[in-house]
C-alpha cells in the first residue's frame, strides 16, 4: 500500500519552494551544529547537507548577528529553505522574516505578551513565512506540567495547542506543528493525539536521541511507528553526530517503508546460518562500499544477498536482482528466476554491473 493512500491528510504549507503537507512528498530536515556566527562554516554545512539528500535546514538565530549570517546565507542561494529557529526573544522572529527566512520556528507562549506574538504573526503573514510550533518534552509550559505532573503525551498534545490558539488569536494558521521527546513512546502518543485533532501538517522526530547507533534505533522506531499509520509530512532525525548522517538515516527509514518517491537501493540479506557457504558478512559490506563507489545508492532497486539455496529463491523472490550463495559459488536470481551460477568472486562486479544497466535505463 502507497504511502499517500493511508496518509492523514493535511493542509499544505509552503516552506521556500518545499511543500509541506497534502500530497507533497515526506521532506527530510536537519539542522547545522556549526557557530551561527560563523558564515563560511554554516555555509559549507549546508551545502553538504544538500548534497546528502537534505529537503529542508535550520539555523539557530540566538542574536542579531546570527540573523545577519542566516540573511548572507538566503543571498548565497544554497538551494535549500532555510528556518530560523528562535526562543524568546520576538524581535529576532520578526526580523527574520523580514530578511528572508523561509519558516520561523518559534512557541508563541516563550516571546511574551499577545502584542509581540501579534507582531510575529503580523511579520509572517506579510512576507509569507510559516512557523513551526515546537514542542519539546524537556520544556514544557510550567501550568501544564503542573497540571500533568509529567510530560505525558497529553501535556505535550495540550501544549501544542495551546501555542496553535496564540497563532489562531491573529488568524495565522500557516503553520505546522512539531511534537518531539526523547521518550519513543510518549512522542508516538503524544503525535497520535494531535494528528486526530487537526489537519495542521507535523514534523516528526525523536529528539535527543543520542548517538549515531543509539539515535537511529529510537528514531526508526518512533518515526517509523509513526509513518506506518499515515502521520508524518516531514522529518528530522536527531543525533549526536554529523548531521550529514541524519539524512541518510532518515532515507534508510523511509526506504524501509517503501515510501514512494524516497526510497533508494533496498538490500536484503539473510542472517546466515550452518547452511552459509560464503562470507555473506563480508560479502554485504563489499556489495555496500561498491553501490556508494559507483554512486548506485539512490537507485529505486531491490537487491538479495542470500547464503544458501534452500530458501534463497523463495525468499528474493520479490527481488529485482540477486544471490543465492553455494560452496565457492553462487547463483543469480533475477525476480525469483535463476538466470545463471556464478563464481564468488563475481558476484559483486556481476551485481554492480547490472544496476549500472538499470541505472541507464
Amino acid at each position: 500500500m502507497k504511502y499517500n493512500e493511508i496518509r492523514r491528510k493535511t493542509r499544505p504549507v509552503h516552506v521556500g519552494a518545499v511543500t509541506v503537507g497534502g500530497s507533497a512528498p515526506l521532506a527530510v530536515q536537519s539542522m547545522t551544529n556549526t557557530d551561527p556566527h560563523d558564515f563560511n562554516a554554516t555555509l559549507s554545512q549546508i551545502r553538504a547537507l544538500k548534497a546528502a539528500g537534505c529537503d529542508i535546514v535550520r539555523i539557530t538565530v540566538p542574536d542579531r548577528e546570527a540573523a545577519d549570517v542566516l540573511y548572507r546565507v538566503k543571498c548565497a542561494d544554497v538551494g535549500l529553505p532555510v528556518v530560523a529557529d528562535i526562543h524568546f526573544d520576538y524581535r529576532l522572529a520578526v526580523l527574520c522574516a523580514e530578511r528572508g527566512a523561509d519558516k520561523i520556528r518559534i512557541n508563541p507562549g516563550n516571546i511574551g505578551d499577545d502584542s509581540r506574538v501579534k507582531a510575529v504573526t503580523d511579520a509572517c503573514r506579510a512576507h509569507g513565512v510559516p512557523v513551526r510550533i515546537g514542542v519539546n518534552g524537556g520544556s514544557l509550559e510550567k501550568h501544564i506540567l503542573e497540571k500533568y505532573g509529567a510530560p505525558t503525551p497529553e501535556a505535550l498534545c495540550e501544549s501544542a495547542f495551546y501555542h496553535v490558539r496564540l497563532l489562531e488569536k491573529y488568524d495565522f494558521t500557516d503553520i505546522v506543528i512539531s511534537i518531539k521527546s526523547s521518550d519513543v513512546r510518549a512522542m508516538i502518543a503524544a503525535n497520535r493525539l494531535v494528528a486526530a485533532r487537526c489537519d495542521y501538517p507535523l514534523h516528526i522526530g525523536v529528539t535527543e536521541a543520542g548517538g549515531r547507533e543509539q539515535g537511529r534505533v529510537k528514531s526508526a522506531v518512533g518515526i517509523g511507528a509513526l509513518l506506518a499509520d499515515g502521520i508524518g509530512d516531514t522529518l528530522r532525525v536527531s543525533l549526536t553526530a554529523d548531521p550529514v548522517e541524519e539524512i541518510a538515516a532518515a532515507r534508510d527509514i523511509l526506504s524501509a517503508l517503501h515510501i514512494e518517491g524516497q526510497s533508494g537501493l533496498d538490500v536484503v540479506s539473510c542472517p546466515t546460518c550452518g547452511r552459509t557457504k560464503i562470507d555473506l558478512i563480508s560479502l554485504e559490506k563489499r556489495f555496500r562500499a561498491a553501490v556508494l563507489e559507483n554512486g548506485l545508492e539512490d537507485l529505486p532497486v531491490k537487491v538479495a544477498l542470500m547464503g544458501c539455496p534452500v530458501n534463497g529463491p523463495g525468499e528474493a523472490k520479490e527481488a529485482d536482482i540477486g544471490i543465492c550463495g553455494g560452496d565457492g559459488c553462487a547463483l543469480l536470481i533475477a525476480h525469483g528466476d535463476i538466470v545463471e551460477k556464478i563464481g564468488e568472486d563475481e558476484i559483486i562486479p556481476r551485481l554492480i554491473a547490472e544496476l549500472k544497466k538499470r541505472k541507464e535505463k
